[in-house]
């Protein structure tokens, strides 16, 4: 396929953000640059971490207003990065804004990476946060009946096989799924998958995010739809959900599949696609696109958050 035209916005800063392709060779080189220069965080918002398990280890981040004693509800948050890099300090500065502007108490997981840690490792680790969020909510000041899970791009794939996975085990019900730009499918088998000069996360780079992830099962038919939930058969009985994605984004044609496939199964969904965005369009602050991005993100989130 040919390349995906880009926003004129975007398409003048793109060579402000170089984003090399992600392989065995520059992995180590990319886990130590940050993608955007640190953001200073205000006190408006205290940050503790408290250890789910020990073996193997889980920690999340509980974000909160500082001497906020009401019951809240909460936003249980994955980090993005390829299924293969990134931190749950990626979502500080997000929380930083959210509790305060939307009432809320945050909590960011610390998954196990790939490829060190493949299937189902990292989803295991997700679940044991989200698990631990239920059975702790009364001490954190969180409403167990108003608990709901995001994601970003590769956390975007573990937040959907997390709703799968809640859904079959019956334990926990987060009331929503707010999927951005989420990494689905490992068999790469759509138009956009396949685009040429994709931005920030490339072919090469989605074809080694999954082979680290799924070890010994990329390229065959035997991946599980946990670990890659585009290949699921039944999205009935999941919670309402979010998806949003770019028009330029690799992930564009799964992501609106996946929105579609949840709609006909009886899943209410609200899907957004916006033209000419790349993956990580955020990264572009100050673009009209990112800006309409997050903020019609952050109308759906606040509209759930007042109907739970």
């Amino acid at each position: 396929m040919a390349q995906i035209p880009l926003d004129p916005s975007i398409e003048k800063l793109a060579p402000q953000l170089p984003f090399p392709a992600i392989n065995a060779g520059t992995l180590a080189e990319v886990r130590q640059t940050p993608l955007r220069q640190p953001v200073e965080l205000s006190d408006r918002v205290e940050r503790t971490d408290h250890v789910v398990q020990e073996d193997p280890r889980v920690v999340v981040r509980v974000h909160r207003v500082p001497g906020d004693s009401e019951p809240r509800p909460c936003v249980y948050s994955i980090h993005g990065g390829g299924y293969v890099m990134g931190t749950y300090e990626m979502d500080d500065a997000k929380f930083d804004h959210w509790c305060p502007e939307l009432g809320i108490v945050g909590v960011s997981v610390e998954y196990r990476l790939a490829p060190e840690t493949p299937y189902p490792g990292p989803l295991e680790d997700c679940y044991a946060g989200l698990k631990w969020t239920f059975e702790n909510a009364a001490r954190l000041g969180i409403d167990p009946g108003r608990i709901g899970i995001t994601g970003t791009s590769a956390g975007g794939g573990l937040c959907a096989g997390l709703a799968l996975l809640a859904r079959d085990r019956g334990e926990v019900q987060p009331r929503f799924q707010l999927l951005d730009c989420p990494m689905l499918d490992d068999r790469q088998i759509t138009p956009s998958s396949r685009a040429e000069g994709l931005l920030i996360w490339s072919h090469e780079s989605n074809t080694f995010g999954w082979q680290s992830y799924l070890g010994d099962l990329h390229g065959t038919d035997d991946v599980p739809y946990l670990a890659a939930p585009a290949r699921a058969e039944d999205l009935g009985g999941l919670p309402e959900a979010y998806v949003c994605v770019g028009g330029a984004d690799g992930f564009r044609d799964e992501d609106i599949q996946y929105a579609m496939r949840m709609y006909g199964a009886g899943v209410p969904t609200e899907l957004h696609v916006y033209p000419g965005a790349p993956h990580g369009v955020m990264l572009f602050t100050g673009t009209d696109v990112a800006r309409r991005y997050n903020r019609d993100l952050e109308e759906w989130l606040k509209r759930k958050l007042a109907a739970a």
